[in-house]
């Protein structure tokens, strides 16, 4: 049986065919620019060319088909919400592709898609035990998946995981869901920069700001990594703190910054619900950027 996943980005549709019958080797993958500037209506018809465009190519359609998305489809409306490509937002995008491709679809944030795949392809084939497998994406911004039992727990109001909007700097900077001082707004990748621009007027990018703090010459960069690690650590005990997880897999640009998982692991302990044990697995994915397309097909 052929697995058929989607990972719709703001920049690029990738679709992924796994076969289910061979240890989930990959069939093909192929790419389409997502072209989000001409519209909904555009982007449906990208993702059709796309499963079209492949089906030509294996000789095979596929009879269902899982979308990584950007934010969420609400539970009781089943209109989108939540989601950084904007046009998305308030569409029936389930009912809209179902029409236009004629199966079943199904969809999940991609936050979640990324989760499953670690837990069921990646990180996790190595933590078989681990019932509650958190996934992170530390980038451009702050989200997160969670698996349970190799489920995903996509919660009553569609937003299990969504660890990124929960206030951890009380009145920070204010964040475009309505609150200030939310995770994403503290140690995202913009949020670090900004913060390194307000405390020494040069703007850089959070690559050069690490560069310089481990040169040892900057005292700003150091400011905005020690103000990293040390968020990060209190974000992360929370994460803990509640589901007590048995693995946390950090994507994104800044989850590949080394000092997480060395000194950012032992803030943590300072916060954690525990007498200052951490004993939880935090690990780098092991599925780069196919993370996402992968859980889609698993969907």
């Amino acid at each position: 049986m052929k697995l058929w996943g989607i990972d719709l980005g703001g920049t690029k549709i990738e679709c992924a065919v796994l076969d289910s019958e061979n240890d989930l080797a990959v069939v093909i993958r192929k790419r389409l620019p997502t072209e989000s500037d001409k519209g909904y209506e555009h982007i449906l018809s990208q993702i059709k060319k796309l499963i079209d465009l492949v089906s030509e190519e294996i000789g095979e359609k596929p009879a269902k088909v899982g979308f990584a998305t950007p934010g969420v489809s609400e539970p009781d409306t089943n209109l989108m919400k939540n989601s950084n490509t904007t046009c998305l937002n308030g569409k029936p995008m389930q009912k809209d592709l179902e029409d236009i491709l004629g199966i079943p679809v199904k969809l999940a944030n991609d936050a979640n898609s990324f989760a499953l795949a670690e837990a069921l392809m990646g990180a996790g084939k190595d933590y078989p035990e681990a019932e509650v497998v958190f996934g992170v994406i530390m980038g451009t911004g702050v989200g997160g998946g969670l698996v349970v039992n190799k489920k995903i727990i996509g919660g009553h109001h569609g937003i299990g995981g969504e660890w990124g909007h929960n206030i951890l700097e009380e009145n920070g900077e204010p964040c475009y869901c309505g609150k200030k001082g939310c995770v994403e707004q503290v140690i995202s990748g913009p949020a670090l920069e900004r913060f390194y621009q307000q405390q020494s007027g040069e703007k850089l990018s959070l690559k050069t700001i690490l560069e310089r703090y481990q040169a040892g010459t900057d005292l700003h960069a150091a400011a905005a990594i020690d103000r990293l690690l040390e968020y990060y650590g209190r974000a992360i005990s929370t994460l803990i703190n509640v589901l007590d997880p048995g693995l946390i897999v950090i994507g994104g640009g800044v989850g590949n910054i080394d000092l997480l998982y060395t000194e950012g692991y032992e803030r943590i302990k300072k916060y954690i619900f525990n007498n200052g044990v951490i004993t939880t697995p935090i690990l780098k994915p092991s599925l780069g950027d196919s993370a996402g397309v992968f859980g889609a097909a698993l969907l």
